[in-house]
């Protein structure tokens, strides 16, 4: 299932810096300094986009950043602000846990899930990450648990039942 967006049918909400990180290569007149970013953009309401830019100045590898998370907008499935089921991914050395919760517990997780969490719009969700905390592999990790949450009526369909069947 292909559920990318195209960026001009929604507003975006905001955009998150994830991470800035600076980069050299050391020639033979000294060391070259480069950037790379990783953003997050979301309209707040179940839609999300990641990006990962590359430049010579900050600015510029944030800019690129927003670009590409702009041109990946995804829809993952949302209900009552939290996510439909847990799930667990293992993305790399990322061993990732996502847990729906009930509403008032808040955003339970660290920086870089934390941050796809805000912009996509969930308010109460409890997560775990073990293995590497390496700030790209552990954004990807959500996207890719993300893309894999199936929402209910979807799970219904695909079964042919019905919604009180599928909760019974």
């Amino acid at each position: 299932m292909n559920n990318i967006i195209s960026p001009t049918d929604l507003q975006l909400k905001d955009e998150f810096v994830v991470q800035i990180n600076r980069v050299s290569k050391s020639t033979t007149g000294g060391r070259r300094m480069k950037f790379n970013a990783i953003v997050v953009v979301g309209d707040g309401s179940s839609h999300v986009g990641i990006g990962f830019g590359k430049a010579n100045e900050v600015a510029a590898a944030v800019n690129k950043a927003k670009e590409i998370a702009k041109k990946s907008i995804f829809k993952a499935p949302i209900i009552k602000g939290t996510i439909p089921h847990r799930v667990d991914i293992k993305y790399g050395s990322v061993k990732l846990m996502l847990k729906p919760a009930s509403p008032g517990t808040g955003i339970i997780a660290g920086g870089p899930v934390r941050a796809v969490l805000e912009q996509i719009g969930v308010t109460n969700i409890l997560t775990k990450n073990t293995g590497s905390t390496n700030a790209l592999n552990v954004v990807r990790a959500v996207e890719k648990a993300l893309k894999e949450l199936r929402d209910p009526l979807q799970v219904s369909k695909d079964r042919g039942i019905t919604m009180k069947e599928l909760f019974n």
